[in-house]
């Protein structure tokens, strides 16, 4: 098998790409990415010399560089991440999110297209979407499964909707193999910090203040980004094609929760008075469109595959402020 995984510099594109490339010796793995502010080469470097993993520059929304990668590879199959994620610069800056998100997937779709061998069970276009395609969960009682209504509240959400509905469609227009998993938010070692955990770890490091949303009970699923990597790898060698599935980590907090677990576990791990981190915590005007719940249902997922995440939340963010720990820059 020869994959393209696209993304594979970001956060869980680099975690993905390093389990496929030492789990599977032999596929052949090509990591395609633009290297933009969130995707860095580094993430990768305790592989960049395997014989099975190669590395590729390029933006997925150039036409013709996508096309003559394909022709050029014939990739087996695809499992694209590559996307513009950040809510808050979609809604800064929602054109690029369009033109990444759509238009860069209906590049990828068209040129495996072109390559994708019929007679070959394992060809097929996985892909990698969001819980917030979903819309906004007003009631507390209910959870996203893979029949709720797609009702995006963003730019972001919307143009990752849409690049979901473009997968189907080439599925029921051209007979291209997919799959489709919409994730709860994840966490883990090496995210870029400009999203939520990574974010109010480094600020509480740096003793700033730490912004809460609105009144900070907004809720959200988190789920470890080791176990996002788990469902992938199970659905991808299953034989389950043209279905979406939904991933979920199990673990419901307001935002204001989640920070107060992580202003004691940072008080704890650093000798500080308890409580000293959490006086950080200041509040600010909420975000525009800002969905008030997301949950994921993942029972599908469970009873067809037998995947459940094995990450608790604490084990999560004891890792993960570990390694920002390690890695700080006070810079």
């Amino acid at each position: 098998m020869k994959i393209l995984i696209t993304g594979g510099a970001g956060f869980i594109g680099s975690h993905l790409v390093k389990y496929f490339v030492r789990n599977y010796p032999d596929y052949v793995i090509v990591n395609l990415d633009s290297l933009t502010y969130a995707g860095h080469r580094s993430n990768l470097s305790e592989i960049e010399f395997f014989p099975n993993y190669r590395f590729e520059e390029g933006d997925i929304r150039d036409t013709e560089f996508v096309k003559s990668l394909f022709k050029n590879e014939k990739f087996t199959s695809v499992i694209h991440l590559a996307a513009e994620s950040h809510v808050d610069n979609s809604i800064n800056n929602p054109l690029i999110f369009a033109e990444t998100n759509i238009l860069g997937t209906m590049n990828l779709l068209d040129s495996f297209r072109e390559v994708y061998d019929k007679e070959n069970i394992n060809s097929f276009f996985f892909h990698v979407s969001t819980d917030e395609v979903y819309g906004s969960l007003e009631n507390d009682d209910t959870l996203f499964n893979e029949n709720s209504q797609i009702q995006p509240n963003s730019p972001y959400s919307a143009s990752k909707a849409s690049s979901d509905l473009f997968v189907k469609a080439y599925h029921a227009t051209y007979k291209i193999p997919y799959i489709v998993t919409n994730c709860s938010n994840n966490y883990g070692p090496n995210q870029y910090p400009e999203k939520l955990i990574p974010l109010f770890i480094s600020k509480a490091l740096k003793n700033q203040d730490l912004p809460v949303y609105g009144d900070g009970k907004n809720i959200r699923d988190w789920l470890f980004v080791d176990d996002h990597i788990s469902a992938i790898d199970t659905i991808f060698h299953s034989n389950c094609r043209n279905e979406t599935f939904n991933i979920g980590g199990n673990a419901e907090f307001t935002n204001v929760e989640l920070i107060e677990k992580l202003c004691a576990l940072i008080d704890f791990k650093l000798g500080r008075n308890t409580g000293e981190t959490r006086r950080l915590i200041t509040y600010v005007k909420d975000r525009a469109g800002h969905d008030r719940r997301y949950a994921i249902d993942s029972t599908k997922l469970t009873k067809k595959l037998n995947w459940k995440p094995k990450v608790s939340i604490n084990e999560g963010l004891d890792r993960t402020v570990d390694w920002y720990l390690t890695h700080f820059n006070q810079d």
